[in-house]
């Protein structure tokens, strides 16, 4: 995100209804809500449970997020568009949509002031409103500008525009093993729990848990919730997250369990990622400061 002028800000704005974004989460819900019941079994569950984890593990938190959007590790290039067709997938969108959506967050959030969409500081239902069926358009916003091998990526485009379509592939997989069942619950009732569970994370981890860091000048502070750690895939440490938003590694302390962290160990295992940033490994933040002033820097990487 780069400033265009003096008036750009993350203030003055309206939040709108988004169409595409509200139609595919209600259109998931209806199907869900209304089959759900009647096609359950136990192996449908276990279906979208796996696929769940799976898809937000790898695909979202580790490929989405670690890699397309921080470039917290290297890997070679047909595992990373391996990665982030695994967090299309997880059905939120496609590279640039997700680079956009989460960039303009963090741009705002580290200024000293922003709109209320960006804290996640409205009650919890108008937030999920916001967050799941509409977007913020903003009066004077920044420049978007992606880096090259994103924007430059032929594959990257095809997502961009296809990343509904995506799940037409899996959908006939889950059919073919079991069924409508496999489907409404493999399809459907994964995109609403996992949609769903991305937002809830996220607005917990923005108003409550602990906080071992503070970024001096941000308007909003990110939490460690304990509990949601392992469901969250490690995201739900975000108080490292703000503090060290480049590090590939989110839990920091052993009692910090981050399946996402050790699924990007086991590429580098086996010899498929490198380069893997740890806080120990990032330049010096001036505005970063321990909180309660207890913990020294280096005790992060440990």
């Amino acid at each position: 995100m780069q400033t265009t002028s003096a008036r750009t800000n993350p203030i003055d704005g309206r939040v709108v209804w988004a169409p595409a974004k509200s139609l595919w989460f209600t259109s998931m819900a209806a199907v869900y809500l209304a089959f759900g019941p009647s096609t359950f079994s136990w192996s449908a569950l276990v279906v979208a449970g796996l696929l769940t984890g799976f898809t937000v593990c790898v695909g979202h938190s580790v490929g989405f997020h670690r890699l397309l959007i921080h470039r917290s590790f290297a890997c070679p290039r047909w595992v990373e568009y391996l990665l982030v067709t695994t967090g299309v997938l997880v059905g939120m969108g496609g590279p640039r949509k997700m680079l956009r959506m989460h960039d303009s967050r963090d741009w705002a959030q580290r200024l000293p002031e922003c709109h209320p969409f960006f804290r996640h500081s409205s009650n919890i239902l108008r937030d999920w409103l916001w967050n799941l069926h509409c977007e913020l358009r903003l009066a004077h916003p920044p420049d978007f500008r992606p880096e090259e091998r994103v924007t430059g990526s032929r594959y990257y485009r095809f997502l961009d525009h296809t990343w509904m379509l995506m799940q037409l592939p899996l959908a006939a997989l889950l059919y073919a093993l079991g069924g409508i069942p496999f489907v409404v619950w493999g399809i459907c009732g994964r995109i609403v729990l996992s949609l769903t569970g991305h937002w809830l994370i996220g607005y917990i981890a923005h108003n409550t848990g602990e906080r071992d860091w503070h970024v001096d000048g941000a308007s909003v502070q990110g939490f460690n919730v304990r509990g949601l750690g392992l469901i969250s895939m490690g995201e739900a440490w975000h108080n490292n997250h703000h503090a060290f938003p480049e590090s590939a590694r989110l839990g920091l302390e052993a009692s910090q369990p981050d399946p996402g962290w050790w699924f990007v160990c086991l590429l580098e295992r086996i010899g498929l990622a490198s380069e893997l940033n740890e806080p120990g490994d990032l330049p010096e933040r001036a505005e970063l400061q321990s909180f309660p002033n207890t913990k020294p820097r280096s005790a992060s990487a440990t």
